[in-house]
């Protein structure tokens, strides 16, 4: 009796372990294909397609993809500035940033910081639900090293760019620029750059509050880093 749960249970995991390598494959394969082709959407894309299409079935995402050189270098700056300073030399994880940010949670008794690069970013918007799970963080490292080996930081940033949220159904740099500045991605100045990078924490809060008194002090914090922030 025993012996014969003991073979289930073997052979149970040996199927799961068949599954997760399977899905593992299948998002490299997705990777690869994104090294030369653009992603028409994200995972978390798609899961606020879904939230607002339960509310009003008409509902539609605010997004267009636009080519990296018109992207303008300011929103570039920005973002590195504000989201991930070390960019261009982080092979996809910044641990100092983490070690800053778990000291800055251990002394405040709760999560105000998080640490996460663009690279990470991108690997949550691309493949993972925005639900929270025991192994998401695990998954999110893996896609990292994913992306990071098989891509250049131009094309991760590119993608992060075109991806991100931005508002209540706004996502991508163009869709931004339009929906705030009625300016296109390549148009944008300085200061709006800064804004927008300032709002990519909490997105959609910002875009029903947009004068508030934090929005206003990170951006003016990220238009003094902005001239030293390294693009790739």
């Amino acid at each position: 009796m025993l012996k014969a749960i003991g073979k289930g249970v073997w052979h149970a995991c040996l199927i799961l372990a068949v599954i997760i390598v399977v899905y593992q494959l299948w998002m490299f394969a997705c990777i690869l294909w994104w090294v030369k082709f653009n992603p028409s959407s994200s995972s978390f894309m798609d899961d606020r397609l879904e939230v607002m299409q339960s509310k009003n079935p008409e509902a539609a995402l605010k997004h267009k993809w636009v080519p990296y050189e018109k992207i303008s270098p300011h929103l570039k700056r920005a973002i590195v500035a504000s989201e991930d300073a070390r960019f261009v030399d982080h092979e996809g994880f910044d641990w100092e940033a983490l070690q800053k940010a778990y000291e800055k949670n251990l002394k405040k008794g709760r999560i105000v910081a998080g640490g996460s690069t663009i690279s990470q970013q991108l690997a949550k918007n691309l493949f993972l639900s925005s639900k929270r799970t025991p192994w998401r963080k695990l998954q999110e490292a893996v896609i990292t090293v994913m992306l990071e080996l098989v891509m250049s930081k131009r094309r991760i940033f590119e993608i992060y760019l075109n991806v991100i949220e931005w508002g209540n159904g706004v996502f991508g740099a163009e869709a931004a620029a339009r929906h705030y500045f009625g300016v296109s991605a390549g148009q944008l100045g300085p200061a709006q750059a800064a804004r927008l990078a300032a709002m990519v924490p909490n997105p959609r809060f910002y875009d029903s509050h947009r004068s508030t008194r934090w929005l206003e002090r990170k951006t003016s914090i990220i238009l003094v880093r902005m001239p030293a922030s390294e693009i790739p």
